[in-house]
């Protein structure tokens, strides 16, 4: 009788899993957030579909107005954001709170700026005549731009508590040891970065909109 050892492979052992499979192993909260951010953008896809319609319905002709330059460098500023928590996973492999930390406050502080570049872009929209209650596209850009800043201030408010829990346990080596080997932890830092991408992926698809629109 032939050992298991010289058995031949069982069908399908090394087939790579299904889809669904993927789904069933994925934690939980991963899977809530990807049906929240499904949901955001269905929400977003449909607000930017009637700003298009009420544009091409109207007849109302682009470029009459400038869109805020302000505008323009919050998308900087947020692209920059990006890039600097695009870094947390590689630091956090790294057992390095320290610069974990310094890395997740940086990303606070220039969303922080991009909030505030978003409401300096309304001012701008104000001087020039443009207000929520006013034509159809300038509500638009109001409406879009500040559902876009209330994900964002969301995204915050989740990035500064894991920025504070980092703080805490940088300040001691068994808090650090115990933050480092935590698989929630871990977690965390995943939704949040990949939270942070759509978030930016968001505003520069609100932001090309209002180019071709505004």
């Amino acid at each position: 009788m032939s050992s298991d050892r010289n058995s031949p492979k069982k069908v399908g052992a090394a087939r790579p899993a299904s889809a669904f499979q993927r789904m069933e192993r994925m934690p939980p909260l991963l899977m809530m957030l990807y049906v929240g951010l499904v949901g955001i953008t269905v929400l977003f896809a449909v607000l930017v579909g009637a700003y298009a319609f009420t544009h091409f319905r109207d007849g109302a002709s682009s470029g009459v107005y400038a869109l805020p330059r302000f505008f323009s460098l919050s998308t900087i500023v947020l692209l920059a954001s990006s890039y600097v928590i695009a870094q947390a996973s590689r630091i956090y492999a790294q057992d390095d709170l320290a610069t974990l930390r310094r890395c997740l406050g940086a990303t606070l502080l220039l969303s922080c700026i991009f909030a505030g570049l978003q409401v300096l872009g309304w001012r701008e929209l104000m001087a020039q005549g443009i207000f929520f209650d006013g034509m159809a596209s300038g509500t638009f850009v109001y409406l879009l731009s500040a559902l876009h800043v209330a994900h964002l201030l969301g995204g915050m408010l989740f990035l500064l508590v894991l920025l504070l829990r980092t703080h805490y346990a940088s300040n001691d080596a068994v808090r650090a040891l115990v933050f480092i080997r935590n698989p929630y932890r871990r977690l965390q830092l995943r939704m949040v970065t990949l939270y942070w991408h759509f978030i930016d992926g968001l505003w520069i698809a609100l932001f090309a909109a209002f180019l071709f629109l505004y």
